[in-house]
């Protein structure tokens, strides 16, 4: 029985030595991560990814959260009886779908900063329109008008860094104002990307609900581990990319592009995918990095 006691915390010793070069190398960094799918929705897997995002606080990280809330805005949409119009695949905003959704967001928010609060770390919930953080314009998708669903210009990340710097965990979800201030509903993953390029992040995770990137979308044991920009394009170029992948993937090259260092598609179905991904030698999902980076993980 003792024997049994002492390798386990051999191995839970292991564990941590494996992670030891990941803190250091990250150490005072900056890490964006774009939060949402089922990894939202499911309450024991919500508690697991704030766990994940204030350990790496903790350990030295700087981590940025940027949330959407599709699901529950639709959910309330149909709360409230109105009908949600797609037009090719994007939901149209309309003025009152908008309400809706600046006031779900925030209450995910509110909820996201709770339970970072309830970890011991202090949190601070804003959105874009928080310190100008998110201008944007009008989105159109193929030249028809989506309403209020904007296309982000500009990014000013001093409320961020002023935030950071105070030892504070930004929760952002994504609404952003025009010119002439009024408010706008933004795709999470490209305020998330847009944020990352903005503070030169070290890295920028995504939370699916897909294990990663696939050679053959077919077939599961085509996942690849990682993959450099020239090979994502290719990919791309040879059409195995589609679906939801694909705005993803060209987002993943813009961050990189960019000045981002990394950035990983994770399964956000996975308890710890964050952990595990950032500081185990064999990641869990698909990391993609610029051409003249070296391979970070070994055998």
């Amino acid at each position: 029985m003792e024997d049994n006691n002492m390798k386990e915390l051999l191995q839970k010793a292991e564990v941590l030595i494996e992670a030891l070069p990941y803190i250091q190398r990250f150490n005072r960094k900056i890490i964006v991560v774009k939060y949402g799918g089922s990894a939202m929705v499911d309450e024991e897997l919500k508690k697991h990814v704030i766990q994940d995002v204030t350990l790496l606080k903790l350990v030295g990280f700087k981590p940025i959260i940027v949330h959407g809330g599709g699901k529950e805005i639709s959910k309330w949409v149909g709360k409230v009886g109105m009908e949600p119009v797609f037009i090719n695949g994007l939901r149209k905003t309309d003025e009152a779908t908008m309400e809706i959704a600046e006031m779900v967001l925030n209450k995910v928010n509110k909820s996201l900063v709770t339970l970072v609060q309830e970890l011991g770390v202090n949190a601070v919930g804003i959105s874009g329109k928080d310190g100008g953080l998110l201008k944007v314009e009008k989105k159109y998708s193929n030249g028809e008008d989506i309403g209020f669903v904007g296309e982000i210009t500009e990014v000013n990340p001093k409320i961020l860094y002023d935030l950071l710097e105070k030892d504070f965990l930004p929760i952002i979800c994504p609404v952003g104002m025009d010119a002439e201030y009024n408010s706008y509903n933004i795709n999470a993953d490209d305020a998330a990307c847009a944020i990352a390029k903005a503070v030169k992040a070290e890295k920028l995770a995504f939370l699916t609900d897909i294990e990663g990137v696939y050679k053959d979308p077919k077939d599961k044991d085509t996942l690849i581990s990682e993959l450099r920009v020239s090979e994502a394009r290719e990919l791309i170029g040879d059409g195995f990319i589609g679906g939801g992948m694909l705005p993803k993937l060209n987002n993943c090259i813009d961050a990189i592009e960019n000045g981002v260092s990394r950035v990983h598609i994770l399964d956000g179905r996975i308890a710890h995918c964050l952990l595990l991904e950032i500081f185990t030698n064999r990641g869990i999902g698909t990391a993609i990095l610029g051409d003249k980076e070296t391979k970070f993980y070994h055998e």
